[in-house]
């Protein structure tokens, strides 16, 4: 079955509500597509969803699926946008070293509103992440984690996360800024409980939560 494709491109939308919910679409968003104040419902896997050259200004976006592993956003500007519902996997920012291609070097995040998101595995990269609202626990948001993969490793994390995870920050992408992790999902993961998580998150000032 050949899937049906949408495409919003070279346009201007504002104050509009896209509905982009039909498991048996593929929806493009851009080139050169700049959205204002508009509302963008998002209930399709990561594969039926391609961004590239947009920019989105004081947008709403509403994550009615769980967007599982979407790097696209990097190839956007957001700016002043809010983030509803479940993310997993998925890269903000501005990454130029992730693709040649020009739509790689226009990604960028600022005074954008993840407060009613839940976040797990979701990174900021080379971006301010002091513009951004993160989720509050049970998120938890380690800020400059390469910077603190010292600071973080000098004390013993619960089940295999330190192993997994913490050991491992340094290897991160030079231009990481930001993780979120959702507690309950990583206690899940990684043979721990989120309140054992909170013990060790509580004991750093370069975790929010």
């Amino acid at each position: 079955m050949i899937a049906k494709k949408v495409f919003y491109e070279n346009t201007q939308l504002e104050h509009e509500r896209l509905g982009l919910t039909d498991k048996g679409t593929l929806y493009f968003l851009g080139r050169n597509l700049t959205l204002k104040n508009c509302t963008l419902v998002l209930k399709v896997a990561a594969s039926n969803l391609f961004i590239r050259d947009v920019r989105f200004t004081d947008c709403t976006f509403e994550v009615k699926q769980e967007l599982k592993n979407h790097q696209q956003w990097i190839r956007a500007s957001l700016k002043g946008c809010r983030f509803k519902g479940r993310l997993s996997g998925c890269d903000f920012g501005h990454w130029p070293e992730y693709g040649k291609e020009p739509e790689y070097q226009l990604g960028s995040i600022e005074d954008c509103d993840f407060s009613e998101a839940i976040l797990d595995g979701c990174r900021i990269m080379g971006s301010d992440p002091r513009t951004l609202r993160f989720p509050r626990w049970p998120c938890f948001t380690i800020l400059d984690p390469i910077g603190h993969s010292q600071q973080l490793n000098s004390i013993e994390w619960p089940g295999r996360f330190g192993l997994v995870v913490i050991e491992n920050l340094h290897t991160r992408p030079p231009s990481t800024r930001a993780i979120t992790y959702h507690a309950p999902s990583i206690a899940k993961r990684f043979e721990t409980t989120p309140e054992a998580l909170r013990s060790v998150v509580e004991k750093f000032d370069c975790i929010l939560y």
